[in-house]
């Protein structure tokens, strides 16, 4: 049984479910947990730090005893690259429950050991990773919680460094991550991991002659100083300039004389700059110059206020040392910059911050204010010439020629068991067979299968891709002639009036030409010129693995790094996860260009296809099984079904090789899982043994290759069902793509033809930004009971009442098929005379705007359940963001002026139009959204059905795509160089990183500039917009319908719960039903409700499907339970 225990001392709930709901219920009635949900903020109380919540009955019987900490902690050296200048060690946690506790009596062994690195390293960079077992609902995953990088030297208090850059923060973290909208709850302390980077700072002084195209542009003053305070003279130069030999130390009164040093020492290092800024009342920005073809300035620290006196630096490194480096004063910020971004010679003025540019000061003034407050780094947004987003990616329509299908299995190692416990503190996973199949989509006698099974597969399936790799690159170089046409295809050629590539037609000049397949020779159709020179075969070879980026991934990086020439490029999610990474082969591209080498681009089908292998496999049919049948010809179909279907390996048992050579298949609780805590069933246990009989299978590692194999072709087989499907339905092979999302991206482009228009504009950008806030998730009410003729415990002396859980079909698609921007942004010059609510719903024409708005107190009670416009700030006492409802007056209010007409009908009142963006606008996406809801009803499988909804939110998910959140990971195999280890971890922007092997680490870079490639007003305006839909139903239905009588208990972005005073809720459904889809009601169902309106978007479903819902608990968003006949059901999202 799962129950919630707290911090204090709580009585474990009982078996019986009304003593369950009941315990949760007096909880929060008491106030045990008193939080605040950000609804009316009118009356803010003072909060009590939050309780930690711990899930798990193992867990009740409260801490162990604190009597010897090295009884309950062991430190365990885990990781360490690069002669020990790289580490990872852990406090590995055996009995403590407690976060605080734990990561108290920690302390004393971290700090030991970051002690004894420090007598090795004088200065290092350190964070720390709390590890633990999360669980919500019914899942249990391991995850982490993280600190920020710190700065630590021999002087330094590594005891104040601990409690205020470890404890602290990992408990607030903790804390957060608990509350936001994940849902995962602390289930078990795992261990504390400690990560020491050796770190040369980046540090300044003597003087270091300029790059030339700096020098050129007369914008810097770099002073000639002879000792290392080349940062002092930079900031007197700033404060007290000259005219004449400004680059003259002897033209400025000494430093010391100018400035307050106290506490400073030189040559100055990055981590100074604060000190400085506090003691001379001054801010400073620094700017570094990155990239070796095209140089540009960038920032790389930022100050946290801009003062009355205020110095921009440049930081030059020196080109013999990377930790050496120069100062030297920016004088002229536009003139050093201005080329990056325009070619126009006028006056200029700069953001320091994105280093965009206005025409006037005070535009950049303006500018300013959102620049400060969302921004950290520098902006780069398209040009006039590449502002506009149209499908272009023609050549995907045909076939990727070679794909490869690939997995691996591995023993699971038990390292050395824990001395203080009988259990094992982890597994050690080493590859002993990797299989893989070619697939070829024009000549399937290229099609093959080969697998190896001993420690060497990895290197040796590297050393096949190579192989391969030349192979496709011979076959690429040849040219197949087209095959002659036929008459009939003559004369469809010459009365053409379309491109068959771009399906653009042909103009009167232009040339037209025959499209053939170089690989086959045969006739695809009339083109134009340029369409037909650009429609090439592919250089990628996709290398597919089911779960690449959650498991795989890690195995095959470093060999496929280091084993051969060509570089890595990689597509992060974080330094240790990779949507893809691609490998160069060196040796295969034209002499004439470099590009056209051919690329192994490892992609995970579990970014396309998100269930088990086992799933997929089960919903294609035998004669959809090709590449399995193809490789077992010889097998009779009672065979052919035993073998594919789902199988069961003793992954556990199988912790050396030398249990590969068991001459019989292990007992049935040799299969045991430790992930799912119990082994097999008896009949897949049953059915492993039948495999074994049938196919005469001696060893278990001829059972594994058995298993690699069919996992391998059945990947193949579900992934070639899916490109079929895809390119059936969308024209568009997904082999071609890395992820889900970016393939229905490209298909929404092809099928609805927009031509979008980026914004060019770094104020409309920050502006769209601004109004971005998600969806809102909050608990409005902690407890409520229903009491109504349908329920068993009915008391008729009481209110009649009900509980209703209300949620919208499809929301995000039914905004979706709503007007949307696409084109022609501009501001509203006369904002004064803006009157947008005579504006149409459907207008060809839309606008979002910044207004200042009163929320007035005759309304505050009728609002008070949902209040309109919700805001994004951080509660009281807490350090997240939240989207909060407030009863508050706002100002600068960016909001769609749908949402605006909706708002002030009901009583809001506009006090203030700031900004009005006009826009361009149409139901442009319709016609997508539709389709997939078509394919969707056609769909013969669940699998089927979730993937059409997910090709529609996953439109939705691209154009709200945050690039702020993109990072740079990047390979290192060495310490040494201007490119390599120790230089970046020395930059300002490093982040984090990872060790794969002596020679081998991920580093994690923040990106020191951020490009807006994509149409983020659409996401905008759909979130928006879906709110009306929300806020339409509790305010023009639900409450003039109940009035007082109806309360909200809580809200989740597309979902309701209410409890009403009412004689019968349902009779009121029946008499309103084209507000509901009642589709899923039971037939004959008691309230004589019919069934109507099925998936229709838009409208309210009955969760429960008039199921009587009796007792609702609400902790805080994404946690509450409630009681459905009598059935006790707890949401923990």
């Amino acid at each position: 049984m799962v129950w919630i225990i707290e911090e204090e001392s709580v009585e474990p709930p009982k078996s019986d479910r009304d003593i369950q709901m009941e315990c949760i219920t007096t909880d929060i009635i008491n106030g045990l947990r008193e939080e605040d949900q950000g609804v009316k903020l009118r009356d803010v109380r003072r909060i009590s730090p939050r309780r930690f919540v711990h899930i798990g009955g193992e867990y009740a019987a409260g801490a162990a005893s604190s009597d010897d900490n090295a009884e309950r902690l062991v430190w365990r050296e885990i990781d360490a690259a690069f002669e020990n200048r790289v580490s990872t060690g852990a406090v590995i946690n055996i009995n403590y429950i407690e976060p605080r506790k734990f990561l108290e009596d920690a302390e004393v062994i971290v700090i030991d050991r970051v002690r004894n690195v420090m007598q090795r390293h004088a200065s290092v960079k350190i964070n720390t990773v709390f590890n633990g077992e999360f669980v919500t609902g019914d899942k249990r995953a391991n995850k982490s919680v993280g600190t920020g990088n710190y700065e630590l030297f021999r002087a330094s208090d590594l005891r104040e460094w601990y409690e205020q850059h470890v404890i602290e923060p990992t408990l607030s973290r903790l804390e957060e991550f608990q509350e936001r909208d994940s849902g995962w709850a602390l289930s078990r302390i795992l261990n504390l991991t400690v990560n020491v980077n050796k770190y040369n700072p980046l540090h300044a002084g003597c003087y270091i002659n300029l790059p030339q195209e700096i020098k050129s542009k007369k914008a810097v003053i770099n002073v000639h100083s002879v000792d290392n305070a080349c940062f002092a003279w930079s900031v007197v130069a700033a404060l007290h300039p000259v005219e004449r030999h400004s680059e003259r130390e002897s033209s400025y009164r000494h430093y010391t004389t100018v400035l307050n040093l106290q506490g400073i020492e030189f040559p100055m290092i990055l981590k100074q700059i604060k000190k400085f800024e506090r003691l001379n009342d001054i801010s400073i920005n620094v700017y570094t110059i990155e990239g070796e073809k095209t140089p540009t300035v960038l920032p790389i620290q930022l100050t946290d206020l801009k003062r009355e006196k205020h110095v921009n630096l440049l930081y030059v490194q020196d080109p013999r040392d990377n930790n050496v480096g120069h100062f030297a004063w920016i004088k002229n910020l536009s003139r050093l910059v201005s080329s990056q971004l325009s070619r126009h010679n006028g006056r200029k003025y700069f953001c320091d911050r994105c280093l965009h540019y206005f025409r006037s000061s005070e535009k950049l003034e303006a500018h300013g204010v959102d620049c400060r407050e969302i921004n950290n780094c520098a902006i780069r947004l398209p040009s006039e010439d590449d502002k506009w987003l149209s499908f272009k990616n023609h050549s995907r329509k045909e076939r990727v020629p070679f794909v490869v299908y690939a997995d691996l299995e591995c023993t699971l190692e038990k390292t050395d068991a824990d001395p203080t416990t009988s259990i094992y503190t982890s597994q050690h996973h080493r590859v002993f067979s990797v299989g893989y199949y070619v697939r070829c989509s024009y000549d399937d006698s290229l099609s093959a299968y080969r697998f190896r099974r001993d420690k060497d597969c990895v290197a040796w399936f590297v050393e096949e891709l190579r192989r391969l790799a030349h192979d496709v690159k011979s076959i690429l170089s040849g040219n197949v002639c087209m095959t002659e046409l036929t008459r009939d295809e003559r004369e469809i050629f010459h009365s053409a009036t379309h491109c068959h590539i771009c399906e653009k037609p042909f103009e009167p000049d232009d040339v037209r030409v025959r499209d053939h397949c170089h690989l086959t020779g045969r006739y695809r159709g009339p083109a134009h010129s340029n369409c037909n020179l650009n429609y090439t075969d592919s250089h990628y070879i996709p290398i597919i693995f089911h779960n690449l980026s959650g498991y795989d991934a890690h195995f095959i990086i470093k060999e496929i790094a280091t084993a051969y020439e060509g570089h890595v490029d990689l597509l992060p999610i974080t330094k240790e996860k990779y949507i893809s990474f691609t490998k160069h082969v060196k040796d295969t591209a034209e002499k004439s260009d470099s590009r056209s080498d051919i690329k192994l681009r490892f992609i995970d089908s579990y970014k396309f296809l998100s269930s088990s292998l086992d799933k997929l496999a089960s919903f294609l049919c035998r004669d959809k099984l090709k590449i399995v049948r193809s490789q077992f010809l010889q097998l009779s179909t009672e065979n052919f079904d035993l073998l594919t279907r789902k199988g069961v390996f003793p992954y556990e048992y199988v912790d050396c090789v030398d249990k590969l050579e068991d001459t019989c298949l292990p007992p049935r609780e040799s299969f045991y899982s430790s992930l799912t805590g119990d082994t097999v069933s008896e009949s897949d246990y049953e059915h492993a043994a039948n495999v074994w009989r049938r196919f005469s299978v001696r060893t278990l590692g001829e059972y594994s290759d058995l298993y690699l194999k069919t996992d391998v072709l059945l990947l193949a087989d579900v992934f070639e069902n899916f490109r079929d499907s895809c390119i059936a339905s969308y024209g568009l092979d997904p082999a071609y793509y890395y992820t889900l999302p970016g393939f229905t991206w490209d298909a929404m482009l092809k099928h609805t033809r927009v031509n979008f228009e980026l914004l060019t504009d770094i104020d409309m950008v920050m502006f769209i930004e601004r109004g971005i806030r998600g969806g809102l998730s909050q608990c409005s009410g902690r407890y409520a009971r229903a009491n109504n003729k349908y329920m068993q415990s009915y008391d008729s002396s009481k209110p009649s009442s009900y509980l209703m859980y209300f949620d919208v079909n499809n929301l995000y698609g039914w905004a979706m098929c709503e007007p949307l921007p696409y084109a022609e942004f501009r501001w509203v010059e006369d904002v004064s005379n803006f009157d947008f609510s005579a504006i149409a719903s459907d207008s060809p024409t839309g606008y979002i705007l910044e207004v200042d708005l009163e929320y007035p107190q005759n309304i505050h009670d009728a609002h008070a359940d949902l209040p309109f416009c919700p805001t994004r700030d951080k509660p009281p006492g807490k350090r997240q963001d939240k989207l909060l409802a407030t009863l508050y007056d706002k100002k600068r209010y960016v909001i769609h002026y749908r949402n605006l007409q909706q708002c002030t009908r009901h009583g809001i009142r506009v006090t203030k139009i700031h900004r009005v963006l006009q826009f361009t606008q149409s139901t442009w996406l319709r016609t997508y959204i539709e389709l997939n809801t078509k394919f969707r009803t056609l769909a013969k499988n669940d699998f089927e059905k979730n993937l059409y909804k997910l090709m529609n939110n996953a439109v939705f998910g691209k154009t709200m795509e945050n690039v702020r959140n993109h990072v740079d990971v990047k390979l290192l195999t060495k310490w040494k160089g201007r490119c390599n280890a120790e230089a970046l971890i020395s930059k300002p922007n490093f982040h984090s990183r990872s060790v794969f092997s002596e020679n081998l680490i991920a580093v994690e870079l923040r990106k020191l500039e951020v490009k807006f490639y994509k149409p983020i007003y659409v996401g905008m305006c759909i979130l928006d917009i879906s709110k009306v839909c929300l806020y339409e139903f509790h305010h023009e239905y639900m409450s003039p319908l109940y009035g007082d009588m109806c309360r909200i208990m809580y809200t989740d972005t597309d979902s309701l719960i209410y409890h009403i005073e009412c004689e019968d809720v349902y009779e009121n459904v029946k008499r309103d039903i084209v507000r509901f889809d009642t589709s899923d009601y039971a037939i004959d169902n008691e309230y004589g409700i019919t069934l109507e309106n099925k998936k229709v978007p838009g409208l309210m479903k009955d969760e429960n499907n008039g199921a009587i819902m009796t007792e609702f608990v609400g902790l805080r968003a994404k946690m509450y339970a409630l009681r459905v006949d009598d059935v006790c059901e707890t949401k923990l999202k």
